[in-house]
């Protein structure tokens, strides 16, 4: 995500931190570098020309004159203008009471159907919502099934009446609703290759038999600049509240996310990062402005975090360590909570300054996981607990039973002693490292 437009971006501004004075001649060559990623990106012309022109008349200013480290100060100037392109503040999804309806559009295979099933998961998680899912797309050949599909997965109802009317199924489902205490309907409706007065005209009727409080348009990340027109082909006739930016996991430049709100006032509020079921996350502009300046997302990490780990757990797990009484099953119940957090290298990205460190391409083996799991799992229960009693004939059954080494085994428990000797030596106030 946006990981060759940060590349560029941070080279660029890299050169001008160790100036001690800003002048118009030696910002130039960092705003024409700015400038070109940007438009490489696929960032409109319009919004690049106007970035630089704020960006440089910003960085000219007494402010930045009167500092002592200028080259800081026009990083952040940058940062501040990114976040304003973004969006500067966070739009909140709506939330009604005592029921909330959403109506999802967008063109055909931008992942309506997919977003729709992530988003009535994220209500549910984050928010405690109780939602239900409408089937509205009767067009599309097995759209109906595989919206069902997701709710079995995610055990989420969908209401369907097969191929009939979509604003009568509508009006349908939001009186089944009401009448079955579900407090946010997602309503899935029909998409096509291109905008077409028989589309608008259905999405219109919906919208005006039930009047949802939420319209957001999905957009694949993919379509480019074009999505500002996609944008406004749609706001034309409905009135969008949102955007939904998806695919951004994939090879996309990203600069439609930098020209959206700028050209088309409508905010994106949600960004699909990974085919997963809770890859969807919430936009922040202030955070996605970090991460494409490598300046990391701590936030991010914090809840992403908060949304797996169970917090009695983790804090009965740490006052054991502090006790020195951490075991191998009380590490196996720590690293199932980890692996709910996805591919540990796409956190890892959200470390301030992960690129600098050489972090950004780390590549860490789920298979090395599930190795350490395995060896955990084919010792007894007493033997977790007590992990001194391994002596040879046990870890060579250990081995055995989980299809590794001995060597894996005596690895294994020689770093799970170094961690907690490295846990002793930290309370009590010495950093050295064991080892």
């Amino acid at each position: 995500m946006f990981e060759n437009l940060g590349d560029r971006l941070q080279n660029a501004l890299n050169k001008i931190k160790g100036y001690g004075k800003i002048t118009e001649d030696n910002i130039g060559d960092v705003t024409r570098e700015i400038r070109l990623a940007l438009l490489e990106a696929d960032v409109n012309y319009k919004v690049v020309k106007e970035f630089i022109l704020n960006v440089k008349e910003k960085a000219l200013g007494e402010e930045v004159k009167k500092s002592l480290k200028p080259g800081e100060v026009f990083v952040k100037i940058v940062k501040d203008e990114l976040t304003d392109l973004l969006g500067k503040e966070d739009e909140p999804l709506i939330i009604v009471k005592p029921m909330t309806i959403l109506m999802m559009c967008g063109l055909q295979g931008s992942g309506k159907t997919t977003t729709t099933g992530k988003l009535a998961l994220l209500l549910r998680k984050k928010y405690g919502m109780k939602p239900l899912m409408v089937a509205c797309d009767v067009y599309r050949p097995a759209a109906i099934d595989q919206l069902k599909q997701i709710g079995r997965e995610l055990n989420i109802e969908v209401y369907s009446e097969g191929k009939g009317n979509p604003t009568e199924i509508v009006k349908n489902a939001v009186n089944y609703a009401k009448e079955n205490g579900y407090n946010y309907v997602l309503i899935d409706t029909a998409g096509r290759l291109h905008i077409d007065d028989e589309l608008m005209e259905e999405l219109q009727n919906i919208n005006e038999a039930v009047c949802p409080n939420e319209i957001l348009l999905v957009i694949d990340s993919m379509t480019g600049q074009d999505a500002v027109n996609v944008i406004t082909g749609f706001n034309d006739r409905l009135p969008l509240t949102g955007a939904v930016l998806t695919k951004l996991d994939g090879d996309t430049k990203g600069g439609a996310a930098l020209s959206i709100r700028h050209l088309t006032n409508i905010p994106i509020k949600f960004i699909g990062v990974s085919e997963k079921m809770d890859g969807l996350e919430e936009f922040h502009p202030e955070r996605m402005a970090n991460r494409i300046l490598d300046m990391g997302d701590l936030m991010g990490m914090i809840e992403k975090a908060e949304g797996v780990f169970d917090e009695e757990e983790a804090m009965k797990a740490a006052k054991k360590l502090q006790k020195g009484k951490f075991d191998l099953e009380d590490f196996l119940k720590q690293l199932n909570q980890i692996k709910k957090l996805g591919p540990l290298e796409n956190l890892i990205k959200l470390i301030p300054g992960a690129k600098k460190m050489g972090l950004n391409n780390v590549n860490i083996d789920p298979k090395q996981m599930a190795h350490v799991e395995a060896i955990i799992l084919s010792m007894t229960v007493l033997e977790r607990r007590n992990p001194d009693i391994l002596k040879a004939s046990r870890k060579r059954r250990i081995a055995a039973g989980s299809g590794r080494s001995v060597e894996e085994v005596n690895r294994l428990l020689k770093q799970f002693e170094q961690m907690k000797e490295m846990i002793k030596r930290m309370k009590n106030g010495d950093f050295k490292m064991p080892f």
